[in-house]
């Protein structure tokens, strides 16, 4: 897959800002997202021009997202990082491990997997190791030690 895919890291990045929004796990917001996920792939383009709170509200009314109990951010005793900082660890953990014309389903497998709320965990340092290092761990199925 293209490297520094624009359109992946839009959609990562939205995903992780309507989960905080909302307060859900983002593989629910995946499910959620479902029917839009290669929409929203397909025109990040146009997408971008539009503020990502606007973005977002639109597509949390659209599918008729509904608030949920699963706050990451309020847990984080340290410095949250922003939407667009874990959008970009999503992003390249897919492309890493999906070819582009498996783009979606690498969205749908990587946020529903073991690794993925690993990451979320922003006590720990797993979001800001190398993409090579969680793409290894996520193909080797477990966080590997350094």
């Amino acid at each position: 897959m293209e490297k520094n895919n624009n359109s992946l890291f839009y959609i990562c990045s939205l995903i992780e800002y309507i989960s905080r929004k909302t307060k859900n796990y983002r593989y629910d917001v995946v499910k959620q997202l479902d029917k839009d996920l290669q929409r929203i792939y397909n025109y990040s383009d146009v997408f971008h021009c539009e503020p990502i709170e606007k973005v977002a509200d639109d597509f949390i009314q659209r599918n008729n997202i509904s608030c949920g109990k699963y706050d990451n951010v309020l847990k984080c005793k340290y410095t949250v990082p922003d939407y667009w900082d874990i959008g970009e660890v999503f992003a390249r953990l897919i492309e890493d491990c999906y070819e582009e014309n498996n783009v979606i389903t690498g969205i749908k497998e990587v946020y529903s997997s073991w690794l993925a709320n690993k990451i979320l965990n922003f006590n720990s340092d797993l979001y800001y190791q190398s993409r090579e290092y969680i793409a290894l761990c996520y193909k080797e199925g477990e966080v590997l030690l350094a």
